[in-house]
């Protein structure tokens, strides 16, 4: 028998249950791939818009930069926005810090969106496979009280082997979404410390330049 047919074999022998635990599974692979594409494409749009301002910010340059981050939908370049167009009006630094965690109030919830459904998923496909387990028994057991006592030992054995196909597949697909949910969760920590130090970083610049480089205009 072929690997192929092997789990055709596996998925026909698990009854009904093993469809919704294939919903489950797909509808948890879409979340993960959309999250880790999102987020990678997020961390290398911040750390490209960075590099280009920082030089500027170090400069005093600050209306270009002002210009650079006013369309952009780049995280980094929206929370230096807010900054910037706080500047416009005078201020102390704790003004501006306030100004750009109002940013980050809008950014995060976006880096962490639909993550949190994983690590549900993953509980959710164990309790079905364990639901199919005790179904599947059930079933077993109601079947072999009819049949005669010398078939009874292997229609219960193929019974419980059925039964258990929900369980082992429950299980081989909640332990990967509960790593993944947690690196993609590592992934969401690394770009919002970036963005923490990059608010820091600006700040210190503003604070050292602006009373030479006055208000954004």
């Amino acid at each position: 028998m072929t690997t192929f047919q092997t789990v055709v074999k596996f998925f026909q022998d698990s009854g009904l249950f093993i469809y919704p635990s294939l919903l489950i599974m797909a509808l948890g692979l879409a979340i993960a791939i959309e999250r880790f594409v999102f987020l990678s494409k997020t961390r290398s749009e911040n750390r490209r818009l960075w590099d280009k301002l920082q030089p500027m910010l170090q400069n005093g340059k600050f209306k270009e930069v002002h210009s650079a981050t006013s369309n952009t939908d780049t995280a980094i370049g929206k929370i230096v926005n807010y900054g910037l167009t706080r500047m416009q009006s005078p201020g102390r630094r704790e003004d501006f810090d306030m100004a750009m965690e109002e940013g980050m109030m809008e950014i995060v919830p976006r880096l962490e969106k639909r993550t949190h459904y994983i690590a549900t998923f993953a509980n959710v496909i164990t309790l079905v496979g364990l639901l199919g387990t005790i179904i599947g028994l059930i079933k077993g057991f109601t079947a072999v009280a009819a049949v005669n006592p010398a078939e009874k030992a292997e229609m219960l054995s193929a019974s419980i082997s059925i039964a258990m196909n929900n369980t082992a597949f429950a299980l081989m697909v909640a332990i990967p979404f509960l790593l993944i949910h947690a690196y993609l969760q590592a992934r969401t920590s690394e770009i919002v410390d970036g963005l923490e130090a990059a608010k820091i970083s600006f700040l210190n610049v503003v604070q050292r330049l602006r009373p030479e480089a006055g208000s954004v205009r």
